[in-house]
């Protein structure tokens, strides 16, 4: 099994790059199942409902957020009947959507895809560590799925690897999220868990991580509020990670993913 996921989609050269790529990464890869971060999608700022429909269309089998969320209100609605979107796991109950989705290939097999998002530096959450135990209380890597795949949308390295580390040999992989920077530290754990802190942001890399960059730089130098940050709009870099999967759930591989815009290009083999 082969299982692709792209990073954080950032802004209209972002959307146009992933839903231009992704049917023949698919082809191309040979793909079972696509995941893609989009909740940078509608001008930097959270995921609106016709683009999500386009991301679907492109390929994508499901769609995780993060901490921009609901930047987009048109989303609260939208998630409620579209399940294959999903927001962090860890936020507190009663909020709209759900933090897992169940795939079924079409030869029965199932995958699960979950989000958390961390606690460092980002806004006060619940436990992810504990989120996932209550879901993993019920999904069994090689038993009730072919395997399982967890989106940590995150800051800190160290939580991510921690995080990595806690559930390696119960999930498939761990995949970061939200820096917009991929890390070179792609790789197997112990326990056949595949990890990479951040796999990267789909967006235009001749930015601040996908935005202008005067209007970011201006926020550093005189940390005054300035001007609304916009996305570039230059080429993309379509950024993500292939995972290989062996019979047992486990992760064989982790392999980069980068087509296109600035960054040195990194594209598996078949």
């Amino acid at each position: 099994m082969k299982l692709l996921y792209l990073g954080d989609v950032v802004g209209r050269s972002g959307r146009e790059a992933v839903i231009s790529t992704l049917p023949r990464l698919r082809h191309e890869l040979g793909i079972d199942v696509a995941v893609v971060n989009g909740e940078n999608a509608s001008h930097g700022f959270g995921l609106a409902p016709d683009m999500a429909d386009a991301l679907f269309a492109a390929g994508a089998d499901a769609i995780t957020l993060g901490n921009h969320a609901w930047d987009r209100k048109e989303i609260i609605p939208y998630i409620a009947q579209q399940k294959r979107v999903i927001r962090p796991l860890n936020f507190p109950p009663g909020t709209p959507g759900d933090g897992i989705v169940d795939i079924t290939l079409p030869d029965g097999r199932r995958v699960l895809i979950a989000q958390v998002m961390g606690r460092l530096f980002m806004d006060p959450m619940d436990c992810p560590f504990r989120a996932l135990e209550g879901v993993l209380s019920r999904a069994r890597l090689g038993v009730t799925h072919a395997a399982i795949l967890v989106d940590f949308h995150g800051e800190a390295t160290s939580e991510k690897m921690a995080f990595a580390h806690r559930f390696d040999g119960a999930v498939t992989a761990v995949l970061g999220t939200h820096t917009h920077i991929p890390t070179a530290d792609h790789h197997v754990m112990a326990g056949g868990t595949g990890f990479m802190a951040d796999v990267g942001m789909c967006g235009d890399y001749d930015s601040v991580i996908g935005m202008t960059k005067d209007a970011a730089i201006g926020r550093f130098i005189r940390k005054m509020p300035g001007e609304r940050l916009h996305p570039t709009e230059g080429e993309a870099t379509v950024c993500g990670a292939l995972i290989r999967v062996a019979s047992d759930g486990r992760a064989l591989a982790v392999e980069p993913v980068r087509l296109g815009g600035r960054l040195a290009p990194a594209m598996p083999s078949r």
